[in-house]
């Protein structure tokens, strides 16, 4: 997520072009080695506040996303077909004090084993704001609750210990959360999580006995081990420079991961030892990326549009093995 104070949709454009200029240079080439074929598989309406903010795979080679600002959960179909399955009640005030944005938002989801979905809604009200289930076939119902001056925000699933864990970009915090529901609880607060002027802790990921974090503001991959006792390590920044970072996913070759870098149209492809080079750029289609997932070779890249504001999408791209 990328998106600034909520005074106006062309504020936030503003905003976010602003910071994109100033922070990254104009995009390189298109796709990048070891990524190829990108192509646009899927638009998404902006009229409808289809922006894009999360994605879960699903069987048979779609997938399940946010469309953050219709406040919805959908179903994409590998054709590109969309399917609302849930659209979000509003709060009563407008979701005006959802932190840093001043409006309601569906953020990340993930997909368990049995078909259930799990998701975050921001409002910046208590009654709403938190972690939602949805069982197939079923009404979304809310879990945990989460601060309503928080702004839930990455979500990911560790599915050995049915543990969610929830990235908070307004508090700098990972929370804790079991599949079951109940009390959220703080895993993390590492000053690295926090926000240096607008979001940090964002996109989330388990991998290989760690939970990863990004920091928007700070551009920087985060890991923070699981130790055995279920509590938190120390955190270690595993690669920065890159700011306006959001989602991430891991190729499956050690450490090796792919970054959505919202405010420069671009992903990175991030090595073990930190080191990055871009791999997508707008001139494959990206608007403002959001968050990334893998399928055997086949890489989405979801895109929001909140600064372009012309086209939020889905591109596909082929990853070299």
């Amino acid at each position: 997520m990328f998106k600034k104070l909520s005074i106006s949709a062309a504020a936030v454009g503003a905003l976010v072009a602003a910071a994109a200029t100033v922070l990254s240079p104009a995009p390189a080439s298109a796709v990048s080695a070891p990524l190829s074929g990108a192509r646009i598989a899927a638009h998404f309406d902006l009229a409808e506040g289809r922006t894009p903010e999360n994605i879960a795979l699903a069987p048979g080679g779609g997938a399940y996303v946010t469309f953050a600002k219709a406040r919805q959960v959908a179903e994409v179909s590998p054709e590109g077909a969309v399917r609302i399955l849930a659209t979000m009640p509003e709060p009563a005030d407008g979701g005006v004090h959802t932190p840093a944005l001043g409006f309601p938002l569906t953020v990340g989801i993930v997909r368990a084993h049995d078909g259930t979905l799990y998701f975050l809604y921001a409002t910046g009200t208590a009654d709403l704001t938190g972690v939602w289930r949805m069982r197939p076939g079923c009404r979304p119902e809310r879990i945990a609750a989460l601060p309503a001056d928080g702004l839930p925000n990455g979500l990911a699933l560790d599915a050995r210990t049915d543990t969610l864990y929830v990235a908070d970009s307004a508090l700098g915090t990972i929370w804790k959360v079991p599949t079951t529901g109940g009390t959220a609880t703080a895993w993390s607060i590492a000053p690295e999580l926090a926000p240096s002027g607008f979001l940090g802790a964002n996109g989330l990921k388990v991998h290989n006995g760690a939970v990863w974090a990004t920091n928007l503001d700070r551009g920087t991959v985060l890991r923070i081990p699981v130790l055995r006792d279920g509590r938190a390590g120390q955190a270690q920044t595993r690669a920065d420079g890159m700011p306006g970072i959001d989602d991430i996913a891991f190729t499956g070759r050690g450490d090796q991961l792919l970054a959505a870098l919202d405010g420069s149209n671009e992903v990175a492809l991030v090595q073990g030892d930190g080191t990055h080079s871009t791999v997508l750029t707008s001139a494959d289609g990206l608007q403002n990326p959001t968050s990334i997932a893998l399928r055997g070779d086949t890489v989405y890249v979801l895109s929001a549009a909140w600064s372009t504001a012309e086209d939020p999408n889905l591109v596909l791209a082929h990853l070299a093995r």
